[in-house]
């Protein structure tokens, strides 16, 4: 491990040498790459070199007790001594996770869509109690959120909607989120005051570049509509609405939130190739027998991984046994205890893979 991190520090400090070439700074597309790269290992470098820092003030305590020393200095200098081997312990596990293979699409914006599942109307209110939910989350830590695509049921609530959410770390912190959430609640439409549960899905797909995923003209059929609100009212008497169709997979996206033909064609093929991208990465998974099954589960939709109770006021996460009592919280955007335990269990089970 430490001959890596030597390695990794050599090649930050050569980078740190290129950023400063005339031909290099004169170069926008070079500059840019080894700006991202040195970035990428600043965490890394500055976590070895405390360790290394650390590792010389341990071997300089340890020289000082083979000195003459009183003991109240003696005992001072223990003190020091396993305060830095504490310290030094702690920053080999974090270089251990430092170390794990990053997900490549991290840092990317997200494309998160939430579906009404089982349950009739009460789903469809549901799904839009998650999207106010990742809204607040995404406001919480200063995203961009932008609704692309919302097919609204007459009460309100949201047969299945797609928004993207702009931000660093985006995709990091929510692709934990993909699978079936379910509620146990009393529904608005029962008067008998029974309980019901209910469940709606979640996607999250991260943004690609269209030099990642080619959709050729051919493959596609673009079609035209009036767009609509809540309840069916009319929002735009204009053919501004555009469905597009993959025809080689089937997939169907349609983005109606623009006023321009133009734009909602531009959005649409955006999530068009998230989904391509997800549809060519989960499939490139299967193929590989020996692909690691995580903890925090898989992110298929058909996966049940959340539970909101509210007679009980409790959330529960049933990857990592997680459960809070603060579900009107929950539901306002604090999602930090559950997705920190999750990236701390996905962390966890690629360490256990690494050591087997």
């Amino acid at each position: 491990m430490f001959e890596r991190l030597a390695s990794m520090e050599e090649r930050y400090e050569h980078l740190s040498d290129l950023l400063c070439r005339p031909e290099v700074m004169n170069n926008p597309a070079e500059l840019r790459t080894y700006a991202k790269e040195q970035a990428d290992l600043a965490e890394t470098v500055a976590a070895y070199r405390q360790w290394k820092q650390v590792g010389g003030a341990i071997e300089e305590a340890k020289a000082m007790l083979q000195e003459k020393l009183d003991e109240e200095m003696r005992e001072f200098v223990r003190a020091e001594l396993d305060a830095l081997q504490a310290e030094r312990a702690r920053l080999e596990e974090q270089l251990q996770i430092l170390l794990l293979p990053k997900d490549p699409n991290d840092d990317k914006d997200v494309f998160l869509e939430i579906r009404a599942a089982a349950g009739g109307e009460e789903a469809a209110l549901f799904a839009g109690t998650l999207l106010r939910m990742y809204q607040r989350y995404a406001e919480a830590n200063g995203w961009k959120v932008e609704v692309i695509d919302a097919n609204y049921t007459d009460m309100g609530g949201f047969r299945e909607v797609t928004m993207a959410i702009h931000g660093k770390g985006a995709f990091s912190k929510l692709k934990f989120e993909s699978g079936t959430h379910r509620v146990q609640r009393v529904p608005v439409t029962e008067s008998g005051g029974r309980i019901h549960t209910s469940t709606a899905t979640v996607a999250v797909l991260p943004e690609v570049e269209e030099v990642e995923i080619d959709v050729q003209e051919k493959d596609i059929r673009i079609d035209t509509f009036c767009s609509t609100g809540p309840g069916g009212q009319s929002v735009n008497t204009t053919q501004s609405a555009v469905r597009i169709t993959h025809l080689p997979t089937g997939i169907v996206v349609s983005c109606q939130d623009e006023k321009s033909q133009l734009k909602n064609r531009e959005k649409a093929m955006r999530v068009l190739r998230a989904r391509l991208y997800e549809k060519a990465m989960r499939e490139q998974q299967e193929e590989q027998a020996a692909a690691r099954r995580s903890q925090v589960g898989t992110g298929d939709r058909s996966e049940r991984i959340r539970t909101y109770n509210f007679p009980q006021s409790r959330v529960t996460d049933h990857r990592i046994g997680l459960t809070l009592h603060r579900l009107e919280a929950v539901l306002d955007g604090d999602l930090d205890e559950i997705i920190q335990g999750l990236i701390v269990a996905d962390r966890a089970a690629m360490l256990q893979a690494e050591e087997a």
